[in-house]
């Protein structure tokens, strides 16, 4: 199955110097290539992997108009212009996937020239990419688990400050001039220690732990304005930063409303308000499937799949997949006899699995295993601390109605 997914499309106009005049159509991004279609008959003028681009550059055709120019290995130029909504926006997307490529490149070179891919090694990435995913996993529940223990806390000095309440409402209902109230009140000793332990959680709750930062290209309102940066997904919200890592925005978990996922590399975020603008952010990167699981476990009643990305998902191509574009590059289709007699001698005399390959696997397996175990373990402990938080909860609700009615009979 093919991972060369497409990333976007752009109207533009493409310069053929043979003829010396401008082709309309359209240009498209995949995650490995960069092929332009005409408009007339559909069919692809141009068509070149991102790995044999050595420039991209902004320049002006016949200095006037603004134009994108790409420079393969072979010294061929292309000239790309008339490009919609705008050129910066066409650079900085391109240029991101290009660069994305380059640096994962090294490490796939690495790889191939040292072994041929096998059934062993394709066993093995997928599923320490499900490693990872079941690790991201564990360290989201880890910190809900912190949450739930901080409510439990929070809710005991709740409980003890009620018990003050009683004994202040009970001194005010029979003052201790008469004769047969109740003993004077006392603060409880602990209430300072109680109060320090109070913040000390709250301080606590500010530490919160990065799950994942990628690099992305960032553009808000409008699709003409873009600019380069990255998403930073925590545990406790999200947050966008430029390229000079300057903050642009924080959504704390509770302020995000919808997140749509357009693309398996293009999603928006945004925060609904009333009576002013919402706050909304559109975000493309090359390192984007690998976000998506994480912000769907994160939320997932809140998480959109548009008709795009629901066609990839019916079609089985796995977010993990479309996170390795630089494999395709090493699965390369037999142009002849000779190579397929060559493929079938290589099957026949090597085992689709080798000892080291099925002993990392057996390591990779075992570590799932110790995941999950703990996963469900933790599980177990939240469910028995929600029932406890939904006990506590109740009898703090009938506690505070049963002194709100008490305050409402002494005013």
């Amino acid at each position: 199955m093919s991972r060369d997914l497409c990333v976007h499309t752009w109207p533009c106009s493409y310069y053929l110097e043979l003829e010396k005049r401008w082709v309309p159509g359209k240009l498209l991004l995949t995650s490995l290539s960069l092929k332009f279609m005409t408009e007339k008959t559909g069919d692809f003028l141009v068509s070149f992997p991102l790995a044999d681009i050595i420039e991209i550059k902004k320049e002006a055709s016949h200095f006037i108009f603004s134009s994108i120019t790409i420079l393969e290995k072979n010294h061929v130029k292309h000239w790309f212009s008339s490009l919609q909504p705008s050129r910066n926006v066409v650079f900085h997307v391109i240029e991101h996937f290009w660069r994305e490529l380059l640096l994962s490149q090294p490490r796939a070179a690495v790889e191939a020239s040292s072994s041929p891919v096998t059934k062993g090694k394709e066993l093995t990435g997928l599923m320490a990419c499900s490693q990872k995913r079941l690790e991201d996993a564990a360290r989201v529940l880890h910190y809900q688990g912190e949450q739930l223990n901080s409510i439990t806390s929070s809710l005991d000095n709740m409980d003890s400050d009620l018990d003050v309440a009683d004994r202040l409402l009970t001194e005010l209902e029979s003052p201790s001039w008469w004769p047969f109230s109740f003993k004077l009140w006392k603060m409880p000793p602990d209430t300072k220690s109680r109060e320090g332990s109070s913040m000390a959680s709250t301080k606590a709750l500010g530490k919160e732990g990065i799950v994942i930062r990628i690099p992305a290209i960032i553009s808000q309102r409008t699709e003409s304005h873009v600019k380069p940066g990255r998403l930073t997904i925590l545990v406790s919200g999200l947050e966008i930063h430029d390229s000079n890592s300057l903050l642009i925005h924080r959504f704390e978990r509770e302020d995000v409303d919808d997140i749509k996922v357009h693309t398996h590399y293009e999603v928006s975020i945004r925060q609904r308000f009333i009576g002013k603008p919402d706050i909304a952010f559109r975000l493309i990167s090359a390192k984007m499937p690998e976000v998506v699981p994480i912000l769907e476990m994160q939320f997932s009643k809140k998480i959109e799949f548009l008709e795009d990305a629901l066609m990839l998902r019916s079609t089985g191509t796995s977010w993990q997949a479309a996170s390795r574009p630089v494999d395709c590059a090493r699965h390369r289709e037999p142009s002849s006899g000779s190579q397929e007699g060559g493929l079938l001698q290589l099957q026949m005399s090597e085992p689709l699995v080798s000892e080291e390959d099925t002993q990392e696997l057996r390591q990779i397996l075992g570590k799932l295993k110790g995941l999950a175990l703990d996963a469900e373990a933790e599980l177990e402990r939240q469910d028995e601390v929600l029932d406890v938080i939904a006990t506590a909860v109740d009898r703090t609700t009938l506690t505070i109605d049963k002194h709100n009615r008490r305050v409402k009979k002494l005013t």
